[in-house]
Parts: C-alpha cells; sequence; structure tokens
C-alpha cells in the first residue's frame, strides 16, 4: 500500500473499521481478515507475483519444522530450505547483474556468449520478505525461538501488509506472540500514538522528501549543467531525501501497524545525529542492521576474534548490505565505503565519541559529510556518473552559484527541512523539554496537529511516487 496515495487515504479506514467490528475475542478471524487484506493488497500490484509471497512462506515454514525434528541432517535442511527461499530474490533481483558480469569475464577472455536478459519487474517488498523469513528460519535453527505450528498465523507474520512493501524487518519472537495473544478490542491511546505517527510519516514523505525529490531529481541526473556547488547542495538534499522517505514510510507502517494493535520495530532514530558512522549504523534502518548483525556480522566471528579478522567481517558485512539494497557496482561501492569508514574507526578509535559537546558537534558534521558522499553512489545510476558527479563538486575552476531554479519549490524544500531539523533537534537535544505532539498542554498539541495537516495540503506533493526503498 503506497501510504501517500489517496487511495491509502480513501481504503485505510475501512480496513480499520472492518477489522474492529470483528470482536477481540475471535482472534483467529481477525488475523484472517489482515491475513486476506494483507494478500488482496499486494495481488492489486503484480497478481502472479503473490505466487512468490506464498512460495517463501511455504518453504520456511515447513523448513522450520524439519529443523526442530531432525537430528542428524540439521544443517543440510538449513542450507536447502535457504537456498529455496533466497532463489526467487537471487533470479529476479541479480540475474541481470551477474548475467552482465559473466558476459564481461567471457568477453575479455575472447568468448562471445551472453544469456538473454530478464525485463520483468522485481517483485516488491521480496528483499525485505525473504530477509525476515531467512531471519525465523535462522532463529528456528539456532534455537532462539520454537518454529510456528500454525500455517495461516506464520503467513501473516510474512506478508503483514504495513511492513511488507519497505520493512521494518520484523523478528518473529516480536511479531508471532502478538499474533497469538488476544489484542485489545480498541486500544485508544495505542490508535493515538499510530495517528501521529501516520501524520508525521506522512509530512516526511510528502513535505520534505519529495520536495527535496524536485530538486535532486532536476540536478543528479544533468550533473554536467551544473556547478560543482549546486552539485554538492544536490548531494546534501538527496540525504535529505531519503532520510525523510525512508523514516516517514517506517513511521507510517510503524504507526498504521499500532492503529491495529501491533508493536512493529523501530528503524530510525535520528540518524544525522549520529558522531560516527558505526553510531549512523545504529540509527539508520535499525532493523537491517539488526538481521545484518545477527545473521552475518556474529556468524562470521563478529568482534571475538583478532583486529584484522574483526576488520574484514565489518567489510563482509557491510558488502552483503550493499548487495542487498541493489545488483549494481554503485550498491556495493556504497556498502564497501560504509565499511571502510567503520574499520578506519575502530583503528582510530573514534567509533565512541568522548568529547565534550564542541567536539561531538564536529564528529556529527564530520559523519554527515561522509555519509553524504556515500549517497552519491547510492543515488547514481553508475559508477562513470557517482564518479563525475563527485569530479564535478571538486573542480575549482567552475563559478560558485547555487541553482535554485522555481523560488517557490526551493523555498518549500528548505522549510521543510528545517522543520523537520528542528523536530529531530528538540527529540534527540530536548526529549523532555520541547515537545510538539506529545506537549502537555493540549493547546500547543493540537496546534501542531493541525499545523502539519495544514502544511501538508499546501506543500505536500501527493504524486503517489513510490517510496525509495520499494526498490530494494
Amino acid at each position: 500500500m503506497i501510504y501517500n496515495s489517496f487511495s491509502f487515504i480513501i481504503i485505510y479506514p475501512f480496513i480499520f473499521l472492518l477489522y474492529y467490528l470483528i470482536p477481540a475475542k475471535f482472534r483467529r478471524t481477525r488475523n484472517g481478515f489482515l491475513l486476506v487484506t494483507s494478500y488482496l493488497l499486494y495481488l492489486n500490484w503484480k497478481p502472479v507475483y503473490a505466487l512468490i509471497l506464498f512460495g517463501v512462506t511455504l518453504i520456511t515454514f515447513y523448513g522450520a519444522k524439519l529443523l526442530e525434528k531432525s537430528n542428524n541432517h540439521r544443517k543440510l535442511v538449513l542450507n536447502v530450505s535457504v537456498f529455496f527461499t533466497i532463489l526467487p530474490l537471487l533470479f529476479f533481483k541479480y540475474f541481470n547483474f551477474a548475467n552482465e558480469i559473466i558476459f564481461q569475464v567471457l568477453s575479455f577472455l575472447g568468448v562471445r556468449f551472453n544469456l538473454v536478459g530478464l525485463n520483468w519487474a522485481v517483485p516488491i517488498g521480496i528483499s525485505f520478505f525473504t530477509f525476515q523469513a531467512l531471519g525465523y528460519l535462522w532463529d528456528v535453527y539456532y534455537k532462539k525461538i520454537k518454529s510456528e505450528k500454525d500455517f495461516f498465523v506464520y503467513s501473516l507474520f510474512v506478508s503483514f501488509f504495513p511492513s511488507i512493501l519497505s520493512g521494518p524487518i520484523n523478528k518473529a519472537s516480536l511479531i508471532l506472540p502478538q499474533l497469538h495473544n488476544l489484542r485489545k478490542q480498541f486500544d485508544y491511546p495505542k490508535v493515538v500514538v499510530g495517528l501521529k505517527y501516520l501524520l508525521w510519516g506522512m509530512f516526511m514523505k510528502t513535505v520534505v522528501a519529495d520536495r527535496a525529490g524536485l530538486y535532486v531529481d532536476t540536478i543528479l541526473p544533468n550533473y554536467m549543467n551544473y556547478t560543482g556547488i549546486t552539485c554538492m547542495v544536490a548531494v546534501f538534499f538527496y540525504a535529505v531525501q531519503i532520510y525523510a522517505d525512508f523514516a516517514g514510510y517506517s513511521l507510517m507502517a510503524i504507526g498504521v501497524g499500532k492503529t491495529l494493535g501491533f508493536e512493529l520495530t523501530e528503524n530510525f532514530r535520528r540518524p544525522y545525529f549520529s558522531f560516527s558512522v558505526t553510531d549512523f549504523w545504529r540509527r539508520w534502518h535499525i532493523s537491517l542492521s539488526i538481521w545484518l548483525k545477527d545473521y552475518v556480522y556474529i556468524p562470521l566471528g563478529g568482534s571475538r576474534c583478532s583486529k584484522p579478522r574483526n576488520y574484514l567481517n565489518i567489510l563482509i558485512t557491510f558488502l552483503v548490505s550493499g548487495i542487498w539494497h541493489g545488483a549494481n557496482w554503485t550498491f556495493i561501492i556504497w556498502g564497501l565505503l560504509h565499511g571502510f569508514f567503520q574499520v578506519i574507526e575502530k583503528m582510530l578509535g573514534q567509533q565512541k565519541c568522548n568529547y565534550n559537546w564542541f567536539g561531538k558537534t564536529i564528529k556529527i558534521v564530520v559523519t554527515f559529510v561522509l555519509v553524504s558522499f556515500a549517497w552519491i553512489f547510492f543515488r547514481m545510476p553508475t559508477l562513470s556518473s557517482a564518479l563525475g558527479v563527485i569530479k564535478r563538486i571538486f573542480d575549482v575552476s567552475l563559478p560558485k552559484t547555487i541553482y535554485t531554479g522555481s523560488i517557490t519549490i526551493f523555498s518549500f524544500m528548505l522549510l521543510g527541512t528545517m522543520i523537520l531539523f528542528i523536530k529531530d533537534s528538540a527529540d534527540e537535544f530536548l526529549p523532555n523539554k520541547l515537545k510538539f505532539f506529545n506537549n502537555s498542554n493540549v493547546i500547543v498539541r493540537w496546534l501542531s496537529y493541525i499545523a502539519c495537516m495544514i502544511s501538508i495540503m499546501l506543500a505536500g506533493v501527493f504524486s503517489a511516487d513510490q517510496f525509495i526503498y520499494a526498490n530494494f
């Protein structure tokens, strides 16, 4: 479901009302309603790809049951289950990339051979529901949880519509108990919190992210036509765009979950106030960071090994992160850059912050610049274009002018970014003093709601553009 669309505004109240018309004591009926709703919403995109979702669900459900029953062949069962679970992801997302690499290698050797490339769209949310299902499988293998006995409950865990598009990647140990327990008939405080999340998430997406996107999408694809300083400004605004876009989606997903009585995984914690790249990954896409730590970094040996091996583990983990984000060398470089930054921080002892407020501020700024630099590779479609943007930024011979385009669009973009900065600053440094949506004064609280809604209506971009991370 695209939250920044009028179809969501029309459809979701009906889902909400129908869900709460089912008495809480009929837990299985409620779960069944949510399962049918989740699949119907998924079918609305490309119906045939629901078979992929169902297949991943089927393989991991019965694979986990076999793991629990098996004594002598658990590793084999795990490997077979993981292979067939990840096969659709590899096929749809990485076939063309692997095909291109093979073609280039064979061409270098003087052999002309190339498989026909795929022109199919990647099933929406495939990276998210595949990793969520794999996490469940590994948790059963490591005996952290017992396998789920109810196939329909497990199917809802994998396909739950608020988070299937772009996460969070929820752990089975968090969601499955909630699906089994009786939920309140109507949890008013939780619904209110959920609606606040929805409102602020909508502001982040439509007012901040999509406004910034208008500027970024004008500059970066045509970087050769603009000055270096304009390209640098566009890069910084892309950092704003992708944060507001992805964090906005996550807030709306968590908000929808709360309105239905569920607690989903926190996914963002003001990442641009991080004092190191290591700290950044404790705050950015938290559910993926936890997944990578639990199922890649720790199995590799984590930090309980020699320093060189620990550094290698970090690089491998963020190589996996880069590959997960996309089948392109740009994502691989992006992931390795984040790994490299963290290795340097560890070598210099800078992964923690033992400085006063001034030193911490400097570290926050440096971290933001490093992360924004890496975003260039994330945003640009090819390595040559990414390097072209970098070269353009550092070309001192160019005029020192900034392209603003439409003054209205540029002003709205600055205003939305400034409001987001003030809100995040208040939450980061004055969490108990400066409040807006959670202010004890009812007038301040409602003025904040109204101001946010007016901003969305006046400055929001309602083109129903897909969320950036839906492509991953």
